[in-house]
């Protein structure tokens, strides 16, 4: 029995890997959201809302900056990990009710990159985009600015997996989940707010965890 048990703790990392990069694969596929259901030895839920999600490679992905900036930037992820990287830990919460504690993301710190495209004057918000082609998210500017708020190329130590949004995900620590945009391409100034692809549907635009969409969840800390 303690032979056994000892060779279940030392598979276990194994299977754990092997499990979130099969649920990952069919959750690249599943535009039913049903895979969302199912639960895995890291406690994250897959989802996407395109049928499809093309994979980028570090020689091929790009992150746009442009709209209302004196100074529009496209970044490779080469020059994105050369610039200073910010580590979180934090709980990551989901809408639907499932929490993940003590998470580490890393990466830029978002206020970096608007700082060095320049805002102008009147600009108020922030549009995110996504080489899925489907997925969009927003944020004010001043909630942008926030220094939990990150363009993450890092999760749990590791790059940001596929499957997890990767190469490179938005990471918004206090709010849930789904204003992390996964598989993030595109960062535009805007004017006003515009609701991105679940708040179209309904969900809050401010998405604070425990102050909307209904809940009363722990703040993530």
């Amino acid at each position: 029995m303690l032979g056994a048990g000892a060779a279940a703790i030392v598979a276990a990392p194994a299977l754990q890997r092997v499990m979130e990069s099969g649920l990952g694969a069919v959750a690249d596929k599943d535009p039913t959201g049903l895979t969302g259901l199912l639960p895995n030895g890291g406690g994250f839920r897959y989802y996407s809302v395109a049928s499809s999600v093309p994979r980028k490679s570090a020689a091929d992905y790009r992150l746009t900056v442009d709209g209302l900036v004196d100074r529009p930037a496209t970044y490779t992820l080469d020059r994105l990990r050369a610039l200073p990287q910010t580590r979180l830990v934090r709980d990551v919460q989901c809408v639907t009710g499932w929490r993940v504690p003590e998470t580490p993301f890393e990466g830029v710190r978002l206020s970096a990159l608007l700082d060095a495209a320049g805002v102008r004057p009147g600009a108020k918000a922030i549009r995110f985009t996504c080489f899925d082609g489907t997925y969009s998210e927003s944020l004010t500017l001043d909630q942008a600015r926030r220094p939990d708020v990150l363009v993450a190329l890092r999760m749990q130590d590791k790059p940001v997996a596929h499957s997890h949004g990767g190469p490179v995900r938005l990471y918004v620590a206090p709010m849930y989940f789904y204003k992390s945009a996964k598989w993030l391409s595109g960062i535009t100034v805007t004017d006003s707010v515009k609701p991105g692809y679940w708040e179209e549907l309904g969900y809050d635009v401010d998405a604070w965890v425990g102050r909307s969409n209904g809940r009363d969840d722990d703040p993530t800390g």
